[in-house]
């Protein structure tokens, strides 16, 4: 048996992301669009193993929170809706983040990730400094102090830089922030609104009659649907409606790879509940608690797992509370699941602007209500990011250093490799080749038969694969067995073909 050791993971390096990065595009997991022609900006291709795990995270998401579950159902809306949809939801209105421009390198900045603090010197002020928000941006700040304290050749004790979101800079200081682009005060505008819709046409004439909207998230198209699902389902409240999706924004600043891009996926599901006040807060309680542990159930390090309370003066008007579940990524923590109470705006906002009832009548109760709503909505592609952050390990496997991701076997892109030990011997590859058919009919299974068997079960780790079944010499003249080796410890066991399709299924599907 060979002998593989689990090293315990500290908390995320800044440098992990390059090795992650690298990674995806290495071995096919994730590449830049339309990188032949220098790439766009926000936008991501997903390789054939990224296709995989990415149609794997929303399949176990969508067993766990609709098939499994006897209270939700499922939806899948249309990317663009009428306009006066976004209209109502207050997207066309208010729907933009704070932007701010550099005149001279032409850049362009979210106010809210750009952070500012003044340089003192013996507790003088003798400069400014800012920097992008980020894991590190504290040693930045502090080493661009250190630098104008040498330039200005000043004496004395250097404070720590105490810094502060350009949001909160006054107006008299924003003639005294340089660019982060350019080190020169003064560049920086001030903060105004920037509507992050993207705006585009439908029809053969392009007018004003024609404008609309690719949306810039997936649960409107839940809430215009209210009616509909109510009067076609046996449906009754407290339920919920659930859609995976594309939603699509045009960020000031997309970074840190796919954790904030232009296109990228949700999956959202909306809880309808009656508008009773003891009511929401143990469902808020309850979808909060759920999330976590479908988190951990995938895969992810529940000590990277935190939550974010939004305090009440923080919280959108007509929000009654809001919990973010956060995981500290290689750039720092960062909300990866908001888990909101909404009230019952939605539905009242598009049964205004459309003029039809969206109301609901429980009969239960012998009431019509407008019902409110707890809503769990979560990206797909920062779940894959965080999953690659949980699974990325350096250990040892037979005195050799190797690479592994250690996927959960439901997740992984490819469930199972099957690897002849020869290429040369027709009735061994011909046994290879029927189990390789056979297995193919439940999952995503990988044949190699180039190389020697040791770096076969290393590319494999690479990528996450959690079974590597041999077929040896013994397999077709003595036993009619295989050995099925374990990625993360390395075990190897002797099995017939049907004990091997019990243990993958039990393994793979689990219980």
């Amino acid at each position: 048996m060979s002998d593989a050791t689990k090293p315990a993971q500290n908390l995320p390096s800044p440098e992990l992301m390059a090795t992650l990065v690298a990674l995806c595009k290495r071995r096919g997991f994730i590449f830049p669009a339309s990188e032949i022609y220098g790439g766009i900006q926000g936008f991501f291709d997903y390789g054939p193993l990224g296709a995989e795990l990415k149609k794997n995270i929303k399949d176990a998401w969508w067993q766990d929170m609709v098939q499994r579950r006897d209270d939700i159902v499922g939806l899948d809306s249309a990317i663009i809706q009428h306009p006066k949809v976004w209209h109502s939801s207050g997207h066309v209105g208010g729907f933009s983040d704070p932007m701010v421009d550099c005149k001279v390198s032409k850049l362009r900045y979210r106010a809210d990730q750009l952070f500012f603090g003044q340089v003192i010197v013996a507790g003088e002020t003798v400069g400014y400094v800012s920097v992008l928000e980020d894991a590190t941006m504290q040693s930045e700040a502090d080493e661009k102090a250190l630098k104008i304290k040498k330039k200005l050749a000043k004496q004395g004790e250097l404070a720590p830089v105490q810094l502060k979101s350009y949001m909160d800079a006054r107006p008299e200081e924003y003639a005294l922030v340089p660019s982060p682009a350019t080190g020169e005060p003064g560049s920086l505008t001030p903060p105004r609104a920037f509507n992050l819709m993207f705006q585009t046409q439908v029809g053969p004439v392009s007018d004003d009659a024609s404008v609309a909207y690719l949306r810039p998230e997936t649960a409107q198209g839940i809430f215009v649907n209210f009616k509909n699902v109510t009067d076609s389902s046996r449906v009754k409240v407290p339920f919920g409606i659930a859609q995976i999706g594309k939603a699509f924004r045009n960020e000031i600043t997309p970074r840190n790879f796919i954790f904030r891009s232009r296109e990228f996926e949700q999956m959202e599901m909306e809880y309808f509940i009656p508008p009773d006040d003891d009511i929401w807060p143990k469902a808020h309680q309850e979808w909060i608690q759920w999330c976590k542990n479908w988190l951990i159930s995938i895969g992810l390090r529940e000590e990277l797992i935190g939550a974010d309370v939004h305090p009440s003066d923080k919280l959108a008007h007509y929000s009654k509370a809001c919990t973010d579940l956060t995981f500290k990524y290689p750039f720092g923590e960062q909300e990866l699941w908001g888990i909101a109470v909404r009230g019952n705006f939605d539905l009242t906002q598009h049964q205004a602007g459309s003029g039809k009832s969206l109301e609901y009548f429980d009969e239960a109760r012998k009431e019509k209500y407008t019902p409110h709503v707890i809503e769990p909505a979560v990206g797909v592609d920062r779940i894959f990011l965080a999953l690659l952050v949980s699974a990325y390990y350096e250990d040892e496997m037979d005195g050799e250093k190797r690479v592994v991701l250690r996927l959960s076997p439901r997740l992984a892109p490819i469930k199972v490799a099957i690897l002849p030990l020869v290429k040369n011997k027709p009735e061994l590859v011909a046994f290879a080749d029927k189990l390789h058919a056979q297995l193919q009919r439940r999952y995503n299974v990988f044949y190699d038969a180039a190389g020697a068997i040791g770096r076969r079960y290393r590319r494999m780790d690479e990528v996450g694969t959690p079974f590597c079944v041999t077929v040896d010499f013994d397999t077709i003249e003595k036993d009619n067995k295989v050995t099925l080796r374990e990625r993360d410890s390395g075990a190897q066991t002797r099995l017939s073909v049907e004990e091997l399709m019990k243990t993958l299924e039990d393994r793979i599907l689990g219980p």
